[in-house]
């Protein structure tokens, strides 16, 4: 159904997912929008409106219709709506690291899942012993990563919760080894006492899956950091989020969390650039419904403005799907899942293939260059 805004009350609230991607030589700048200057537009929209009378309408724009009607409809719908497409265009800012470093987002980023974790879902076990983490963090900046995400408690569905002394224990002596390296280093953690010791050893990001609600001293570590922050979406903890995940609309439902703690960070004195956003696939998340609609629909958190990192690697709803019980020999699957991903505008990618997504990265840069992609050069 074709909603039309002028008949959304005041009282709604109104999101944007961009669709229908190609490149800017087809479409004139006045009527497609643009994403955060790739280079890459968008013909039209679909907008969802969620009402207080009719609860949840969905329709398709074009640029021009969508621009028609936000000429004639409520102040305030137009401002929200305004405000997403602004955010969708601006430019991603390099991310500024504590090192003093920075990090560029001109490409999709590749980040190496590290679990230095006797029981993580995919490797857990292999990487415990200090040294061998260490050559397999180094074996994955070699392969390409850009980023290192160094874990020391597992929050696949139905974990335990580790001491935070003992989940230190297991990160420190990685992380000290590794911070000379060229490579960037995130720390993986939802206690305050790991992300400072992580961050002080040469962590250059705080990766939280819990989005600074796990510990109520953690807001203030990475306030006074510095340091980018992952904020994920989790429906529940982890030793419960899979009972029973239920939500009206997934992709309005995240996308409320996420705007919420973005805001909450601002306030709490984060910058919104040092801001990075996570739906949390696998995260209290119905198996396939939930997690496919997320990756389909990951344009939508782009209108947050922030960078959008995916993490599907090896998860339980690729399995489902194609039949590969062993999370281990997901990799084909994974892969087209970052795929995808790239193609809805994630800006990293947390994978542990990391060989292989880089390929599938450069393949995908490759086809979507618009200097190439009619054969004209």
């Amino acid at each position: 159904m074709l909603i039309n805004l002028k008949e959304i009350s005041d009282g709604s609230k109104l999101y944007l997912r961009p669709v229908g991607r190609i490149s800017a030589g087809y479409l004139d700048v006045g009527r497609s929008f643009d994403f955060a200057g790739t280079g890459i537009r968008f013909g039209g929209a679909v907008v969802y409106a969620r009402t207080p009378a009719n609860g949840i309408c969905s329709g398709y724009f074009s640029v021009d219709t969508l621009r028609t009607q936000m000429a004639d409809c409520s102040a305030n719908i137009a401002t929200a709506l305004r405000s997403q497409i602004k955010n969708l265009s601006a430019p991603r800012a390099p991310l500024k690291l504590s090192s003093g470093k920075t990090l560029a987002l001109a490409r999709p980023l590749v980040m190496g899942v590290l679990n230095v974790t006797p029981d993580s879902f995919s490797d857990g076990g292999k990487f415990l012993d200090s040294a061998n983490a260490v050559r397999r963090a180094r074996a994955m900046a070699a392969a390409g990563a850009d980023i290192i995400d160094i874990g020391g408690e597992s929050t696949r569905p139905g974990a335990t919760p580790v001491w935070e002394g003992e989940e230190a224990e297991r990160v420190i002596p990685v992380i000290e080894a590794m911070a000379a390296e060229p490579v960037t280093l995130s720390v993986d953690t939802r206690n305050s006492f790991v992300m400072e010791r992580a961050l002080n050893a040469g962590a250059d990001i705080i990766n939280d899956v819990s989005a600074l609600l796990h510990d109520p001293d953690s807001m203030a570590v990475a306030v006074k950091s510095g340091a980018p922050v992952v904020l994920m979406h989790a429906q529940g903890a982890p030793e419960t989020m899979q009972d029973n995940p239920d939500y009206e609309h997934v992709l309005l439902d995240v996308y409320d969390y996420l705007s919420a703690r973005v805001d909450a960070c601002v306030a709490a004195g984060i910058a919104r650039e040092r801001i990075i956003l996570d739906p949390g696939i696998g995260f209290g998340k119905r198996v396939v419904q939930d997690n496919i609609a997320l990756i389909n629909g990951l344009m939508l958190f782009q209108t947050l403005g922030c960078p959008i990192l995916l993490g599907a690697s090896r998860k339980r709803f690729i399995g489902a799907i194609t039949g590969v019980d062993n999370a281990s020999e997901r990799t084909i699957g994974s892969v087209i899942a970052a795929a995808k991903g790239v193609e809805q505008g994630a800006n990293i990618l947390r994978v542990h293939d990391v060989a292989q997504t880089v390929e599938a990265v450069k393949m995908i840069q490759g086809f979507s260059d618009a200097s190439v992609m009619d054969g004209v050069v």
